[in-house]
This record gives structure tokens, C-alpha cells and sequence, in this order.
């Protein structure tokens, strides 16, 4: 949040982003689309397209590079990455195909050429960590607790685990126990006659990359412009199922954001709630609107109307205001 608010005060003059969709993942759509072009200089390291590459600064740099299913070869040899999965196992992952180009280069050969370029009297030995991936571990296993012996362990049958001590009942607490604290909640029930909004992914969706518009987890096919309700919640607007409506979210400081033209799906979903999904729903979320201990977005905590869908030439169009 720091980081688009600095961008759009015109305090950041490059942004280099290594994968990802920031333009996309973001909340207030229309608000970070303006502070990415209000920079000198957007760079995306990336293995496929996305809207971030064309929304950016008044220079633009695309360096593709190497997905992890290619095979990543430097002069000491094919190399590996490590990767950590859900359950906190870490494992090398080696890739298997042939690289799309001889140009490519891999995130890390970027980084660090990038460093070496912009920093030639660093110490850090630049081109030498990158020529064999075990000195990258070596420097990890030497700084990050829970890393020791790393290359050595990373080559396990099944890797190793990033050590939990809670999960081993080992309480880093000075008295040595798990300590509880209640601590007040804020009020989560919506004023009268506003919902609130929770934006979700689809099960053919990772993160910001849409590989399908179906999505099994809910029984929708064909479709991602729409708000699952409560069907208690659409008796009492006038709404039947896959009625066209307006969505309007209302921000901490006062500003309100539309999307129009979405169907309305009936869920089994607590009365007073309702989801959506990402990225199409960001715009809803102000960019003042984010926690003050976490700094993320409240994107799963956005007071919304929803109303029947107003006469426009184009009923389908998404917009903001």
C-alpha cells in the first residue's frame, strides 16, 4: 500500500516487478493504474503477458525469463531451484523442457545482473552466485535460521521442513508456554441495508491468471461478472437469479466505486454477506481501505449495496466511479 501511494507521489522513479500482476492484484484498480504510469520506468521479469505490462511507466522494460519448467543451465551446470509448497516443505525443483530462446535468462541471472550493472563496487560477488545456485544457498544457510545445512538437506528424498516450533509446542514466550490475549473486535455487521463483500478465487484460477471462466467449487460456468447472495438477501431487493445489478462499495474516507452490469447468483451464504471474485472486484476496494497492523487491503471486508442494474446503452460494461 506504501509502495502505490509512494508511486503515485511521484517518489518512485522505477519499478521493477519479478513475476506476478501487480496492476491486477492490487486493490483500487484505477488508483494503482495511475500511480504505475506516474513512474519513470516500469520492468517486469516475467514468463507470460498480463495487463501489468500495459499499464506502466512512461518507459517500459519486458525481460522474459525462464519458467521453472525449463531447464536452466549455467556454467556450473544444470541448476535447481528451491521451492516451498503449502505444507512448509522445501524441495529443489529442476525444470524439464528446453528453454523457449538460448536468450533466456532466469529471474536470478536478471537480479543479479541487474546488481553487477548498477553496483560495480559491491562486494557481493554478483556473477559468481549466479553461475551455481548452491552458493545462493550456502549465503541463506549462513544468515536464516532454519536453513542450516541447506544444500544438503534441500536434497532429501522429500526436502525438509521449515521448522514450526509451535507446531512442536516449543513457545518462543518468555514463560516458556502458549499465551492467549482477547483482544475486541470491530464491528463486522453491515450498516442497514448495505452487505458485506468478500472477493474470492475460482477453482480455475491462480491467483490473478484466469484459465477458465468455470468454476467447480461453486457450480458456475461461463461466468466471473457476478456476486453470489444470499437468497433472503435478493427477495428483499426484488432480485431474482441472474439478475442484472450494480455494485457499490463505500470506502473509510467517503468515496464510493461501481461496478455495473454483474449477474446475481443465489449461494449458500450467511444473510448480510456476499463474494465475488478477484481481480474484477479489486476496484471496489480504496486504497485507504487496509489494515493497520498487516498493511493489507481489506478486500474480504468491503461494505457494498447491491441494486438492480440501471438502464445504460451498454448493460454488460464494468466501470468505476
Amino acid at each position: 500500500m506504501a509502495t502505490i501511494e509512494a508511486m503515485r507521489a511521484g517518489e518512485v522513479k522505477v519499478f521493477v516487478s519479478m513475476g506476478g500482476n501487480f496492476a491486477m492484484a492490487a486493490p483500487d484498480t484505477e488508483a494503482t493504474f495511475d500511480a504505475l504510469r506516474n513512474t519513470d520506468l516500469t520492468v517486469q521479469a516475467s514468463t507470460k503477458l498480463n495487463r501489468s505490462h500495459l499499464i506502466h511507466g512512461r518507459g517500459a522494460l519486458i525481460l522474459p525469463c525462464l519458467g521453472r519448467t525449463e531447464k536452466d543451465v549455467r556454467r556450473g551446470g544444470e541448476q535447481g531451484v528451491s521451492v516451498e509448497d503449502s505444507m512448509s516443505m522445501v524441495h529443489l525443483s529442476y525444470g524439464m523442457r528446453k528453454p523457449a530462446s538460448p536468450h533466456l535468462l532466469s529471474e536470478c541471472a536478471i537480479l543479479a545482473g541487474m546488481a553487477h550493472a548498477t553496483l560495480p563496487d559491491s562486494a557481493t560477488p554478483w556473477e559468481s552466485l549466479v553461475e551455481d545456485y548452491d552458493r545462493i544457498r550456502d549465503t541463506m544457510a549462513a544468515v536464516l535460521n532454519g536453513f542450516e545445512d541447506f544444500n544438503r538437506r534441500v536434497r532429501m528424498p522429500l526436502g525438509f521442513r521449515i521448522r514450526q516450533p509451535a507446531r512442536e509446542r516449543v513457545f518462543l514466550t518468555e514463560s516458556g508456554h502458549a499465551e492467549f490475549c482477547a483482544s475486541p473486535l470491530p464491528d463486522v455487521v453491515p450498516p442497514a441495508g448495505k452487505l458485506m463483500l468478500s472477493t474470492v478465487r475460482s477453482h480455475d484460477e491462480w491467483n490473478t491468471t484466469i484459465y477458465s471462466d468455470n468454476d467447480r467449487y461453486r457450480g458456475v460456468k461461463n461466468l466471473r461478472t457476478l456476486l453470489f447472495m444470499n437468497a433472503a438477501d435478493m427477495a428483499e431487493r426484488g432480485l431474482r437469479e441472474s439478475d442484472l445489478i450494480d455494485i457499490t462499495s463505500f470506502a473509510r474516507d467517503g468515496s464510493t466505486r461501481t461496478v455495473w452490469g454483474y449477474r446475481v447468483i443465489a449461494y449458500d451464504i450467511p444473510v448480510g454477506n456476499v463474494s465475488g471474485y478477484m481481480p474484477e472486484l479489486n476496484v471496489l476496494c480504496g486504497i485507504g481501505d487496509f489494515s493497520t497492523q498487516s498493511d493489507q487491503p481489506l478486500m474480504k471486508h468491503q461494505i457494498v449495496s447491491v441494486t438492480p442494474a440501471a438502464t445504460r446503452p451498454q448493460q454488460a460494461e464494468v466501470g468505476a466511479s
